[in-house]
């Protein structure tokens, strides 16, 4: 016998899809991902469960944290590529662009502070430079004052692609992080300052 409504429910109040009626599944948890006392219920939390359950003797707990930073900064990433790629840009040439923008009044840099600042090699540095140069928005140049010293200058065209975009580049992040609160963000930015500096990166801090 079909106890199916017209309406795709059953007579237990469960939807074919195996949702309820009031919007959790059968197996407690809601639409959106939630439980129904209230905590989110992401695939990290399915992961650490199967470990769990397959070795309860181990705590896994360091696992989720690890996972969700690096989920995490995967999709922040994957939001902010779709964003640049609307302008023919890629992220790593707008920071490097944003560094000279905001380093100082000449907008220049040797290359090893251009590297450190962007947090990349040397070896990685010079090809990111000569994309930029080629595309017109950095210029490349011998320091007089010491002939092994190569300085990298924001053009005009350079300083103007940062300023145009930064406003944009803003709510993007904005819009990837509107699931937290204000208070979520400066207690979240909190902690991975205070990790990023257990790792050894202080400048970032």
């Amino acid at each position: 016998m079909n106890h199916n409504l017209v309406d795709g429910t059953t007579v237990d109040g469960t939807t074919v899809d195996g949702t309820t009626v009031d919007g959790t599944t059968v197996d407690g948890t809601t639409v959106d991902g939630t439980t129904v006392d209230g905590t989110v219920n992401d695939a990290i939390e399915q992961i650490l469960g199967d470990w769990a359950r397959v070795r309860p003797d181990v705590d896994c707990s360091a696992m989720g944290v690890a996972g969700r930073i690096s989920r995490a900064s995967r999709l922040m990433e994957k939001g902010v590529k779709e964003h640049f790629a609307r302008y023919d840009l890629e992220p790593w040439e707008f920071d490097v662009l944003a560094t000279l923008f905001r380093a100082n009044s000449e907008h220049r840099l040797c290359m090893g502070d251009l590297a450190t600042a962007a947090m990349v090699s040397s070896a990685a540095l010079t090809n990111r430079v000569d994309r930029l140069t080629a595309k017109g928005l950095v210029h490349r140049e011998v320091s007089p004052s010491n002939r092994r010293m190569v300085l990298i200058t924001l053009t005009d065209r350079g300083h103007a692609m940062v300023d145009e975009l930064l406003e944009g580049h803003v709510a993007n992040e904005n819009r990837l992080l509107a699931g937290l609160t204000p208070e979520d963000r400066e207690q979240l930015s909190g902690l991975l300052c205070k990790l990023l500096t257990s790792l050894g990166d202080v400048r970032t801090c």
